[in-house]
């Protein structure tokens, strides 16, 4: 199969290594180009979460992906391979499916059961085909993972607490949000989800800014909120008791001299809270050290308390996701061997036609009767030698390791089977129909 996911998250890594590992959006392309470009990574897909950095690939060397994935993702660390492998996690073959669906279904999120995921993983998707660095292989993973996450928050109740990585940073507002004045600075995904949170939390009045104010203006109008002027930053800070930062920015966009300006026209104002859940952060580590500000990251959100999914509803999401992983591994082998069983069954037609046509040379007086006699009969012969070896390679294939027995026939029989991802195509074609990779 040769699936890979190399990876970390807030599992095995700091906000700050997660902070060089991330990738922006405008980022993506050329790092997709980068994987795609060693010679062992044939697939790839990079997610770029504020709790995540993964790359999903289809290798054809499990040493050589695994080196050259890492190499690209030290690179962007600016760290020794040596030094970032005790941070990565790496999963392989069955184990990358189970997990791509778990990551789906919000069970690896450090809010489990968010729902926000599906969506990034969607976006993260859509780059990747975009880049035409998604194959057969991936485009077939990416979109049962997102049907699997799709399912288990259908069938079960993983995401009744409607917790997201907005709503546990806000259980940091002791006393509550509502009737309270917030600003959301950034008007991405996050920016978005925070809105439609502190709407629904009673907070007013709701402020929105980001660099680019078009796109400020229509953000903030599907939420019932008021579009600022960033350049009036400081002013606006001043007028407000919340803060949410979620932009894309590489850098700080909240200097701690923006904030304390702030803080000059606040005096007998409640602390501001400054909630910060970007990856890269956007505010300046300074800001912490201001009186009457408290700063609040994702790695203070990450130690949190944080509610939980009943036992009963994480177990039903994972008995999901383990029967659809195991599905989804059982028809791929199985695709996976088709075509060695197509061109053994070529390679015997090619044998039959050509010892027919020495036979025609030779006997010139059999009659078109005769001829077709022979032919049903020969043909008969090798179709029946022919039958319980392939059905038995195909049922073999689906236990693991099954993929040996295929290799053993094009060994044995010299046959020469089109790329892995062309065989795929074949096989989703036939047996699925084409997919839309959005």
């Amino acid at each position: 199969m040769n699936l890979f996911v190399v990876g970390v998250s807030h599992h095995t890594a700091s906000v700050e290594l997660l902070e060089r590992l991330s990738v922006s959006a405008d980022e993506t392309p050329p790092v997709l180009a980068a994987l795609v470009a060693e010679p062992h990574v044939n697939e790839a897909v990079v997610l770029s979460t504020c709790n995540r950095v993964e790359v999903y690939a289809a290798v054809n060397g499990f040493h050589g992906g695994l080196a050259e994935i890492g190499a690209v993702l030290a690179a962007r660390a600016g760290l020794e391979v040596t030094v970032l492998a005790s941070h990565l996690y790496v999963h392989y073959d069955t184990e990358a499916v189970r997990h791509a669906m778990r990551v789906a279904a919000g069970l690896d999120s450090m809010v489990v059961g968010e729902a926000q995921i599906l969506g990034q993983l969607r976006d993260a998707y859509g780059v990747a085909a975009e880049s035409d660095t998604a194959g057969r292989l991936l485009h077939e993973l990416m979109q049962q993972a997102l049907r699997v996450g799709k399912r288990v928050h259908a069938e079960t109740g993983i995401d009744r607490a409607g917790q997201s990585i907005v709503t546990a940073a806000l259980a940091f507002a002791h006393g509550g949000v509502a009737h309270r004045g917030a600003l959301v600075i950034g008007a991405g995904a996050m920016g978005g989800l925070a809105l439609a949170t502190l709407a629904r939390a009673g907070v007013a009045p709701l402020l929105l800014t980001n660099r680019h104010a078009d796109r400020a203006k229509r953000l903030a109008e599907l939420h019932g909120a008021v579009a600022v002027d960033f350049a009036d930053l400081s002013t606006t800070l001043s007028t407000v008791d919340l803060v949410v930062c979620a932009t894309a920015s590489p850098g700080p966009v909240l200097a701690a001299g923006t904030v304390s300006a702030a803080l000059d026209q606040r005096a007998g104002r409640a602390p501001l809270l400054v909630l910060d859940l970007a990856v890269p952060r956007d505010v300046a580590p300074e800001v912490a050290g201001l009186p009457g500000v408290t700063l609040v990251d994702l790695a203070q959100v990450g130690a949190a308390e944080l509610a939980e999914p009943s036992s009963a509803d994480r177990d039903g999401a994972e008995a999901i996701v383990a029967g659809e992983a195991d599905a989804f591994v059982t028809w791929l082998r199985g695709a996976e061997v088709a075509p060695t069983v197509a061109a053994l069954r070529a390679r015997a037609d090619e044998v039959v036609e050509s010892e027919l046509s020495r036979l025609s040379q030779r006997r010139p007086d059999l009659t078109e009767e005769q001829r077709a006699d022979v032919a049903r009969a020969v043909h008969r012969v090798v179709q029946r030698l022919l039958h319980s070896p392939t059905v038995r390679v195909r049922q073999l294939a689906t236990a693991p390791g099954g993929d040996q027995y295929a290799a053993a026939l094009r060994e044995l029989f010299d046959l020469a089977v089109p790329p892995a991802d062309e065989n795929l195509g074949r096989a989703v074609d036939v047996e699925r129909g084409e997919v839309d990779p959005r």
